[in-house]
């Protein structure tokens, strides 16, 4: 049994507390590793360690800083294979789906190689008279960062590259589910350059997470997760007067249109509905097509793609679909939820529910389910599913259609699949949801836009990566400027007269 450690003060470093929790090997069932599960004096140490370096790496030139990030990217790409090996094994995702973990958060490394112009201020010259202005973006100190496990290396990456190339120090809470990467990635950067001591990874759940949501150095706190400790996250850093992002639920609609590409919207709900079982805040849930005619043919055109879909271990190769859910309590809770969209109504089409892997019969799996004849008050509909269960909900007309999406308490992202321009730019125009993709089902920005959902989705006001990274983990100071007038006339020996 593998005792997993903390990364702090650029070393491996064995828990303290004589708590653990399990890191599964999802494909089998079996418990590979224990996890420590930091206390608060663990989480004070590093708090400590990171205090200590940050003023230096503050003083360093953005240049010198930018080009850690440009080392790190280089060796991200040597060790992408190495990464997406160790992911796949405790989150259970496929081997290519795992390289993608990676890249995404690789590009967001990329972005932050701008640093030297990002973090530039402003100037106003003579704005009185012998009056100048100017403003600084300077870092907040010591930051932290709450991550989930569906995405152990891309999510860790948003926050604490941008975080970093602000002059920040960072520490990370990752999934105590999958905490391998993340030490991996600390490891890197100080390969890449990094002082010690500025990127700390501390593990543990919610006794780590008090320590950091009241340890009055820790300046600001980002957070991707379920919406209720989305909540709380958000409300317990405010009130210590801490910037706080919080990134929670989804329920993401897909409204297909009559005129849509019927066989281009279904390969789209294959991959955004089942691609990572289901286990991502940006997977389509619920299929809106609009009219019955709409809602036949596309069932029609999903039922043969879902039951050719491959489902097993990330070794078995990159032809797999998806892989098993992240733990056995996961598994329950959306097997559990199959069986209440039964139990209140819903036409179960495809049924995975007795899904058995050959081999792997302990393991995690949840064979694909696809739910016709859906309505807003069945919990499937409501509750964010996170695992392989697409629902479709039939809308009578378009603005039945938009007003679903509208209604519902989350509002991460939505897609829209149509020929109709006129539709698509009402939609992108009237959707209260942050993210929204037109004929692209998972609407997920790049590097250089912001990443962030609106209502229950998403509590703060600056979202993730992009220009809005830089805005939040940094504080604007403005000064003025005066320089008294004569001095470069050389002293006087008299009293001036008064004018």
């Amino acid at each position: 049994m593998t005792e997993l450690t903390h990364y702090i003060g650029g070393a491996r470093v064995k828990g303290a507390s004589g708590r653990f929790s399990d890191v599964y090997n999802p494909a089998t069932g079996e418990v590979q590793a224990k996890c420590p599960l930091a206390g608060a004096d663990e989480l004070a140490k590093a708090v400590e360690v990171a205090q200590a370096a940050q003023p230096a790496w503050a003083a360093t030139n953005p240049q010198r800083r930018a080009r850690v990030m440009m080392k790190f990217v280089d060796l991200l790409n040597r060790d992408m294979d190495k990464l997406a090996e160790a992911l796949s094994a405790e989150h259970g995702k496929t081997f290519p789906d795992a390289k993608g973990d990676v890249q995404r958060g690789l590009e967001v490394v990329e972005y932050c190689i701008g640093a030297p112009e990002l973090l530039k201020g402003e100037f106003t010259d003579s704005a009185g008279p012998g009056i100048d202005m100017y403003s600084m973006k300077q870092p907040l100190g010591v930051t932290a960062g709450i991550t989930p496990f569906n995405f152990p290396a891309m999510i860790p990456m948003w926050m604490f590259a941008p975080a970093l190339a602000c002059g920040n120090a960072f520490i990370l809470k990752p999934s105590e589910r999958d905490p391998s990467v993340p030490i991996m990635l600390a490891e890197l950067m100080e390969e890449a350059g990094l002082p010690e001591g500025l990127l700390q990874v501390v593990n543990g759940d919610k006794e780590a997470v008090d320590a950091i949501l009241d340890h009055p150095v820790i300046q600001s706190i980002g957070f991707v997760g379920s919406t209720p400790i989305a909540e709380y996250i958000y409300g317990r850093g405010c009130s210590n007067g801490k910037r706080v992002q919080c990134f929670g639920g989804a329920k993401n609609h897909m409204i297909v249109m009559p005129d849509a590409d019927m066989d281009q919207a279904a390969d789209a709900l294959i991959g955004a509905g089942y691609g990572a079982a289901g286990e991502r805040c940006m997977a389509i849930s619920v299929a809106v097509p609009v009219g019955d005619e709409t809602a036949d043919r596309l069932v029609e055109k999903l039922v043969p793609r879902i039951e050719k879909l491959k489902v097993g271990p990330y070794t078995a190769g990159d032809d797999v679909d998806y892989g098993p859910l992240v733990t056995p309590e996961a598994r329950e809770r959306v097997l559990g939820l199959v069986n209440s969209g039964v139990d209140q109504g819903a036409e179960l089409v495809v049924d995975g529910r007795d899904f058995r892997l050959q081999g792997y019969e302990d393991g995690f799996f949840v064979g694909p389910c696809l739910f016709d004849r859906v309505t807003p008050d069945m919990d499937i509909y409501r509750q964010e599913i996170f695992g392989p269960v697409l629902s479709q909900v039939r809308a009578g007309s378009y603005e039945e259609a938009l007003q679903l999406a509208m209604d519902h308490e989350y509002g991460n992202g939505t897609a829209i699949f149509t020929r109709d321009g006129d539709a698509a730019r009402d939609f992108a125009n009237r959707i209260n949801i942050g993210m929204v993709g037109i004929n692209v089902p998972i609407p997920v920005p790049l590097a250089y836009h912001t990443f962030g959902g609106w209502k229950k989705s998403m509590f703060g006001d600056l979202n993730q990566h992009g220009p809005d990274a830089f805005k939040f983990y940094t504080r604007t100071k403005t000064v003025t400027s005066r320089w008294p007038s004569g001095l470069k006339e050389g002293g006087e020996f008299h009293f001036k007269a008064m004018d």
